[in-house]
C-alpha cells in the first residue's frame, strides 16, 4: 500500500536555472549531470530557452542561473539564450565556466564583451581540485583577468581551493592522486567540508570509494518512508530539451508543460512511486517486474536509486519516458 496516495505536484519554483548542454570538456568525477566529452554536441535553442523562462516566471521564479555542461562551447547558442533572457524579463544570476574554452587573446575577450552586452553581469567560474584533472589553473586565472578587463564580476567557486591548485603549479592540470600526495591521505575525505557535494550523478560513485559503501538491504531499512526530493525546488533546473529535473534528481525528467498541476501518475510511474513510497516501492518494481538485483554496495539511496535507474534504462530498456536522457545512464561510471 502506499505510504500517502497524493499525486506529485510542481506548483511554484523557488530557485533554479537552465541547462543549456550536457556536453562539455571535462568529464569531472563529482558531476551531478554526468557531463563530458562523449555527449552530444545538443544546445538550448532560443523556442525552448523562451518557453522555459516563461514557464518559470508564470511559477513564481524570477532569476535563474546559466550552466552546463560548457555553454560557452557554443558561444551563439549562450548568447541567445542570454538575449531571451532580456527578452522576457527573466534576470540572469551568472553563467557557469570551467573556463577550459577561453584563450587570452582578442577573440575570448572579445566574446566575454559580447556576453556582457547581452547581459551577462556575473560568471560563476570553476575552482576545484576535480576541475584541475582537466584544466591548467593559469587559464582559470586568465579568464578572471579578463572578466576584470571587460567589468564582469567574478563568483570563484570555490575561492578556497586557490591556494591548493597554486601550490601544485598553474601550468598544467593534475590528478587526484597528486592532492592526496601533496596535502595528505584524507583530503578527499575533506573535501565536501570545504564546499556543498551534492552525493548524486558520478559523486555517488566517486565519494563511495572514498566514504565506503553498504549493503542494498540497509540502504532499504534506513528509508523506509517516501522521498521528497522530487518535490524540491529549491534548487531545480531545465534542460535543453525542455525538461524539469525534479529536484537534483539527475536522469528524471518532466514535460515543461506538466509543471503547475499534478502529475499523471501513468506518465510519471517512476516519479509517483518514489514520492509515494521511497526507495523501496522502486527497488520492489524494479526486482520483480524486471529482475533487477544489486551487484554491488552503494553509498546512499540515491546511488541505489541510479544503479536501480540505470537497470531499468539500458540492461532492460523499460519503457519509462521519465528516464531522461539515456545517455546520461551510458555516462553515469567513473571510468573514461
Amino acid at each position: 500500500m502506499p505510504l500517502f496516495s497524493r499525486n506529485l505536484t510542481i506548483r511554484s519554483l523557488q530557485s533554479g536555472g537552465l541547462i543549456t548542454n550536457y556536453h562539455c570538456t571535462s568529464r569531472c568525477r563529482h558531476c551531478l549531470y554526468c557531463s563530458g566529452p562523449r555527449w552530444p554536441k545538443d544546445f538550448m535553442d532560443r523556442e525552448t530557452a523562451r518557453r522555459a523562462m516563461e514557464t518559470i516566471l508564470r511559477l513564481g521564479c524570477a532569476s535563474v542561473h546559466i550552466g552546463g555542461g560548457e555553454p560557452f562551447l557554443n558561444p551563439e547558442g549562450l548568447l541567445a539564450v542570454l538575449e531571451t533572457a532580456r527578452e522576457t524579463g527573466m534576470a540572469v544570476d551568472y553563467v557557469e565556466t570551467n573556463g577550459s574554452w577561453f584563450v587570452y587573446d582578442r577573440k575570448g575577450t572579445a566574446l566575454l564583451e559580447q556576453c556582457r552586452r547581452a547581459g551577462l553581469r556575473t560568471l560563476l567560474i570553476s575552482i576545484s581540485p576535480f576541475h584541475n584533472e582537466f584544466i591548467p589553473f593559469q587559464r582559470v586565472r586568465n579568464l578572471m583577468e579578463a572578466c576584470r578587463e571587460t567589468g564582469i564580476r567574478i563568483f570563484p567557486w570555490v575561492d578556497g581551493f586557490r591556494p591548493d591548485l597554486e601550490a601544485l603549479g598553474v601550468e598544467k592540470p593534475h590528478d587526484l592522486q597528486a592532492f592526496t600526495e601533496a596535502f595528505g591521505q584524507d583530503y578527499l575525505r575533506r573535501i565536501p567540508r570545504r564546499y556543498w557535494i551534492h552525493y548524486g550523478g558520478r559523486a555517488a560513485l566517486f565519494f563511495g570509494e572514498v566514504f565506503g559503501r553498504k549493503p542494498a538491504r540497509d540502504v532499504l531499512a534506513a528509508n523506509d518512508w517516501p522521498c521528497p526530493e522530487p518535490a524540491d525546488t529549491s534548487h531545480f533546473h531545465v534542460d535543453l530539451y525542455g525538461r524539469y529535473i525534479p529536484g537534483l534528481c539527475s536522469g528524471l525528467a518532466v514535460d515543461l508543460r506538466d509543471l503547475g498541476r499534478p502529475l499523471d501518475q501513468d506518465k510519471y510511474p517512476l516519479l509517483s512511486l518514489l514520492f509515494r513510497e521511497g526507495i523501496r516501492g522502486l527497488f520492489r518494481l524494479a526486482s520483480e517486474r524486471y529482475d533487477y538485483r544489486p551487484a554491488r554496495d552503494f553509498l546512499n539511496k540515491c546511488d541505489l536509486c541510479l544503479d536501480i535507474r540505470r537497470h531499468l534504462a539500458l540492461e532492460v530498456n523499460a519503457p519509462y519516458g521519465e528516464l531522461h536522457p539515456r545517455t546520461f545512464y551510458r555516462e553515469w561510471r567513473l571510468e573514461p
